[in-house]
């Protein structure tokens, strides 16, 4: 079932997203939030190894990004950038939200 997944804490502070990644499944979505949009930071490179198997979409929240800093740093490449909008469309597009936190 593909589903959407939400991360919003930083690795430094919480499990939340290493536990995501060990058990989202194939054909799910990933969207980084609040502080956990410092995994889409180029050299956070944790997340590419379950993009490239399991062909999850990642996305990080771009006001987010903004609040800390983050925007004009060098995020991975597979990172897309959403605003609000967009994150209201994937909710709307998945079976069901998974937050981790």
């Amino acid at each position: 079932m593909r589903k959407l997944h939400t991360v919003n804490k930083s690795l430094h502070t919480s499990t939340a997203l290493s536990s995501c990644l060990n058990l989202i499944s194939p054909q799910s979505a990933l969207v980084l939030i609040e502080d956990g949009v410092y995994a889409a930071v180029g050299n956070a490179t944790h997340i590419q190894p379950f993009n490239s198997s399991l062909g999850i979409k990642l996305y990080a929240l771009k006001p987010d990004l903004e609040a800390r800093g983050l925007i004009e740093t060098r995020l991975l490449s597979d990172i897309e950038v959403i605003e609000y909008i967009d994150f209201v469309d994937l909710v709307a597009a998945y079976s069901s939200v998974v937050a981790w936190s």
